[in-house]
């Protein structure tokens, strides 16, 4: 080999280190026109370069792309759901939230000049089939960030975990993946996004965020049978009265244990359904704000009467009232019901029945339509008037021959042809009704939140707040829900407990598939919004909820329950209590903690004095039939007894001896003759007395 020359080493040296630098470019190079092969539509063929007059000014899967798309001007926005044949109707939520600005997002992804990649083949992501392939491949931050925005809307499709969910649907080998275009959100390596994206330890920042902002469910108690609603009687003992569909009100005391007895049984005048969407049975149970000294409740509820078995009438809803027991507080006394109300009903959904009291104190009864249409009209008597209506009473009165009277101030008070009881009417299918018991706020309008079945979109539900003399036919609601699956809106209570600072003031409610969400007024733009209500997994929260939402509940501290079921029989112990707890905060922080009374018994003088009548709310003893007086402790006898004869029960009288009859009119002729021949032995014995008499003078 001949050695190489001083002369051309340099030269060669410098071609060899040319050709490394060109081969490193031609690298990078490789590198970047890399995605350039990758832009391919699912059709396989390349994106389509949009001209500058064709691009439109405004928002739109054409903005996303405004130079390459797959994409005409027709099908920017109808592709994917082309594309979707399993499950598209996981983009059918239409509320005002960021999933629907999320789910807008990825329906351009068929759209993106990666289609092909961000829609690979099935085969890639394990088992899945063409009818599990409904999303793109997405980032791993975009991926988590959906599953906690999206969870509480799209019910059957985030029922796994976060991280189970993004195993799935994430990219996990660094290549393409959506979004492919920039977007103002935090973003990991593994995102396209790369002029966007921060430091690395922040890519997990949203899902920590979602993660501890989470509620939990805390398991209370077990084994109910069908329970629908939980309150409490505002008496200071802090115990929760649970109803159970079939009849039954159970007490669960503050030590956490389920009273044995009930304190309410009626299950032998209830008639509850069985079946699925069948509303018949126990409805509501409302306790009088004066309970503590009045021992006032009502109740409504479903029964079948042999009158009403004739004819089209298969039920009726009544509202009875009951009164405590004067010597155990915890048991009903079941001799003093009085009906209130009945309201004959044809069909077994659509009821309503609830019942509640109002800030000034007036009794609110809310009912469906029943599901009536006019040819059933036809059929219906004067007791169907009420159905669709709020009607509002006045329980506190001394009248004794009417159980309640209409306030004034309802609006067809003096109306011969509207009932007066009636406040509002144009319901359809009212969940559940709340009254705000915060002291009012001059810039917040609200008492009274109900939810309910849209008129005008079946499929939907509402929530509106009630008001004096509106008809909901036509009224605006303050939120149009539309739930993804056909299960009915359960309606909550507004949070004023202390547990969660984050959730005071938030109206919690959800639907029958176990959904929770919250329903707040913007204080700055007075808008209502409609948030999911995240739960922690069972890691964080010790436990996980299951079953079918039946029913909300509210304790003496405004903390919120919620009850379930896993089976729809109603003899099925299968109901649970859960609350809703804050993990961010103590169970019982120090200032939320409030003094525990006994239950105490009756102690006015109406209960213990008034022995053959009932008392009213305001205290007056009104008398039974055939007594009077203050107390009812005088017999009534009509007419009078006679012939100085004394009352001592109703229509029976203590006659004097020589009197007979109901009112001592008769005279005892037995008595009399006796009397005479009393009256003669006593003559002869005189007679005789004389004669002696005569004999011995003479």
């Amino acid at each position: 080999m001949l050695p190489l020359r001083p002369a051309l080493l340099l030269p060669l040296l410098l071609l060899l280190l040319a050709a490394a630098m060109l081969a490193q470019c031609a690298a990078k190079f490789g590198e970047r026109s890399e995605p350039r092969s990758r832009r391919r539509c699912l059709n396989g063929g390349p994106p389509r370069r949009s001209r500058r007059r064709e691009q439109p000014a405004g928002e739109g899967c054409r903005s996303l792309y405004p130079r390459l798309s797959c994409c005409s001007r027709t099908d920017s926005r109808q592709g994917l759901l082309r594309l979707l044949h399993g499950e598209p109707k996981i983009f059918s939520v239409t509320n005002n939230t960021e999933c629907v600005k999320m789910l807008d997002e990825i329906k351009c992804a068929y759209c993106s000049p990666h289609a092909q990649a961000l829609f690979q083949s099935p085969g890639e992501r394990g088992e899945a089939t063409d009818s599990e392939l409904i999303l793109p491949l997405l980032c791993r931050d975009y991926c988590r960030e959906f599953y906690y925005s999206c969870q509480a809307h799209i019910p059957g499709f985030l029922q796994t975990t976060a991280d189970e969910f993004c195993f799935y649907y994430a990219r996990k080998d660094g290549g393409m993946c959506f979004p492919d275009f920039p977007r103002k959100q935090v973003r990991g390596p593994a995102s396209n996004s790369l002029d966007q994206m921060e430091e690395y330890d922040k890519v997990e920042e949203i899902s920590r965020k979602h993660k501890h902002n989470c509620f939990c469910l805390q398991e209370v108690v077990r084994g109910l049978r069908q329970p629908v609603g939980a309150v409490h009687c505002g008496d200071g003992s802090r115990r929760l009265f649970i109803l159970e569909k079939e009849g039954y009100v159970k007490i669960f005391t503050p030590e956490g244990e389920l009273m044995k007895e009930p304190f309410l049984d009626i299950h032998k005048v209830v008639q509850s359904g069985i079946k699925g969407g069948d509303e018949r049975g126990l409805l509501s149970l409302a306790f009088h704000p004066n309970y503590k000294t009045t021992g006032k409740l009502y109740v409504s509820y479903t029964t079948n009467l042999e009158r009403w078995a004739s004819g089209p009438h298969d039920h009726i809803l009544r509202v009875v009232e009951y009164t405590v027991s004067r010597k155990n507080p915890n048991q009903v006394d079941m001799r003093s019901g009085r009906v209130f109300l009945e309201v004959a009903e044809l069909h077994r959904k659509h009821l309503g029945g609830q019942l509640l009291f109002g800030p000034v104190g007036f009794l609110f009864v809310f009912l469906g339509d029943g599901m009536i249409t006019l040819d059933d009209m036809e059929e219906m008597d004067g007791l169907s008037d009420f159905t669709g209506s709020v009607l509002r009473i006045d329980v506190d009165t001394n009248l004794c021959n009417a159980p309640y009277s209409i306030p004034k101030t309802n609006p067809h008070f003096n109306s011969t042809n509207q009932p007066p009881e009636i406040f509002a009417h144009g319901l359809h299918n009212p969940g559940r009704c709340a009254v705000d018991r915060h002291p009012r706020d001059e810039n917040i309008n609200l008492t009274i939140l109900c939810s309910d079945l849209n008129a005008k979109n079946r499929s939907s539900a509402r929530i509106i707040q009630i008001l004096r003399g509106k008809d909901y036919e036509s009224e605006p609601s303050l939120l149009e829900f539309k739930p993804l699956s056909s299960s009915n809106m359960v309606g909550g209570f507004l949070y004023r407990g202390c547990q969660s600072e984050r959730l005071y003031g938030s109206y919690v409610f959800g639907d029958r598939n176990g959904y929770l969400f919250t329903f707040n007024q913007s204080p700055v733009t007075r808008q209502w919004q409609e948030k999911p209500l995240c739960l922690g997994s069972s890691g964080s929260c010790r436990g996980f909820f299951s079953g079918h939402i039946l029913g909300f509940g509210e304790d003496e501290l405004g903390e919120v329950y919620i009850l379930s079921s896993s089976k729809s029989m109603t003899q099925s112990h299968s109901g649970k209590l859960y609350k809703i707890i804050d993990p961010k905060r103590p169970l019982m922080p120090e200032e939320c903690k409030r003094p525990i009374y006994p239950a105490q018994p009756l102690t006015s003088d109406c209960v213990r004095q008034c022995r053959n009548g009932h008392c009213t709310p305001t205290g007056k003893c009104c008398c039974n039939p055939g007594w009077e007086g203050e107390f009812c402790r005088t017999a009534k006898c009509e007419p009078v007894c006679r012939h100085g004869g004394v009352c001592v029960r109703p229509n029976k009288c203590l006659c004097k001896k020589g009197y007979l009859g109901q009112q001592c009119e008769k005279v005892d002729r037995n008595i009399r003759r006796v009397a005479r021949a009393g009256i003669l032995d006593q003559i002869i014995d005189v007679t005789s007395y004389l004669l002696d008499l005569t004999t011995y003078i003479v």
